[in-house]
């Protein structure tokens, strides 16, 4: 169907079946992002995970595929209950300001080459990176406003602490993806694929700027080992203890739509976006439907190799303590990607002297 239009007047028709078929594979994506955690630590901890969900009224168990949908209704039928000590406005405005930045992040995000002659991204923006961190940058609000909101101590504390750790790592991880935009030359999304589809990934020639990426990200999820924010043992559930129904579940969906917002990201700027490695069929853009089909196939693909490792690693690392996460954000992160920073400038600089 993109493919047949070709009207430039209908271009916001264009986008807005673009919008449509991105949150219709999102939002799967975050149901079975929850489903995946649990089987993987159940597997982890020689444990059967959720298995028992199936068809509503038969027999059909479906290997527990229906656990999403039936915690989707749990949470919309369970009591939205209100503290009467909570600042009831931001209160309720802050599941929405922690969710919502985390989906709208895709908008810039190049999720294939080309279906017909349209290219896969809902805004090819030229500064699209530039967007993302402005954009990620926002979700932090959602956390403190619920911190403040909910006016109570450990909700409070966590507020905080998320700030504190998204400032520290958000510095250090846009630092990392400086080489990047230096080695490419212009900051639009798509054509750092299309630099990486003409030579080696990124993640081959920025391993540093990947490390530090990566781990950033973690920071920015507060995924294991970074989860201070909410930190069961000490803050109850921090931000969202005094949450409950769907407010809490939005504050859940926001974290995996995060997640795998941040594992896009590093899809597309260090390991070639809908591209691998050998293959013109998958390194050119799209000439026919099936090749632009195969390059969306391969870039959830990718997408789902970090999902699983974001998954691994909350199931298989103790939680750092506070003044370690601010020591590795400050004195070890930020000089680091300084350093990475300068160092491919003179490598640069060298090459073009050269030349």
């Amino acid at each position: 169907m993109l493919a047949v239009i070709t009207d430039p007047s209908q271009d916001w028709l264009l986008t807005l079946l673009k919008v449509v078929c991105v949150f219709a594979v999102l939002m799967p994506m975050v149901a079975y992002s929850v489903v995946a955690e649990r089987r993987i630590s159940a597997w982890i901890q020689d444990r059967l995970g959720p298995n028992r969900v199936g068809i509503p009224f038969t027999n059909i168990k479906l290997l527990g595929l229906g656990q999403p949908l039936a915690d989707g209704v749990k949470a919309l039928v369970k009591e939205d209950f209100t503290p009467a000590h909570v600042r009831k406005a931001f209160y309720w405005m802050a599941p929405a300001i922690a969710m919502v930045p985390s989906f709208i992040v895709f908008a810039v995000v190049p999720f294939g080459s080309r279906l017909g002659e349209q290219k896969m991204v809902i805004a090819d923006l030229d500064v699209g990176i530039l967007f993302t961190f402005g954009i990620v940058s926002l979700g932090v609000y959602g956390i403190v406003l619920a911190g403040y909101a909910s006016n109570s101590k450990y909700p409070f504390l966590g507020g905080i602490r998320s700030s504190a750790q998204m400032i520290s790592y958000e510095i250090a991880m846009g630092l990392a993806v400086v080489p990047v935009f230096m080695l490419v030359g212009k900051l639009n999304l798509g054509s750092v694929i299309d630099y990486q589809a003409s030579g080696a990934w990124l993640v081959f020639k920025q391993p540093v700027a990947f490390a530090i990426f990566l781990i950033a990200i973690f920071a920015e999820t507060n995924r294991l080992p970074f989860d201070l924010p909410e930190s069961e043992t000490e803050l109850v559930a921090g931000y969202n203890t005094e949450y409950s129904s769907m407010r809490f579940a939005l504050f859940f969906m926001g974290e995996y739509a995060a997640m795998i917002a941040g594992s896009a990201l590093m899809v597309v700027l260090f390991c070639g976006g809908w591209t691998l490695p050998f293959g013109d069929f998958f390194n050119t853009p799209a000439q026919s439907l099936g090749q632009g089909l195969v390059h969306i196939g391969v870039f959830i693909a990718k997408i789902t190799v970090f999902l699983g490792l974001m998954i691994w690693i909350r199931w298989m690392l103790p939680r750092f303590r506070y003044d370690q996460l601010m020591n590795i954000g400050w004195k070890r992160f930020l000089p680091l990607s300084l350093a990475n920073i300068i160092l491919t400038a003179i490598v640069l600089w060298m090459l073009a002297s050269s030349g």
